[in-house]
């Protein structure tokens, strides 16, 4: 799985990998370029919520909660 992209929504629980593009628009990108999720961040899936969404992701030094619809839009290459 090393050095494959797939979406962060994909992302499974416990690995990590690294932020190569957003396929997102307008205030939702930059809330998302706010909260850190720029190119070469290093992003980990922590946990899913009891109802599956949303996840919680480790995303330099916070926890940030992100809908899979917001994750689907954020491609990642994994370590």
């Amino acid at each position: 799985m090393a050095g494959k992209q797939i979406t962060l929504a994909s992302l499974p629980i416990g690995k990590k990998a690294r932020v190569k593009s957003l396929t997102l628009d307008g205030t939702i990108r930059r809330r998302i370029m706010d909260l850190g999720l720029v190119s070469d961040t290093i992003v980990e899936a922590l946990q899913k919520s009891p109802s599956g969404d949303p996840t919680a992701y480790h995303i330099r030094g916070a926890v940030i909660a992100l809908r899979s619809e917001e994750a689907s839009k954020i491609m990642v290459e994994v370590n």
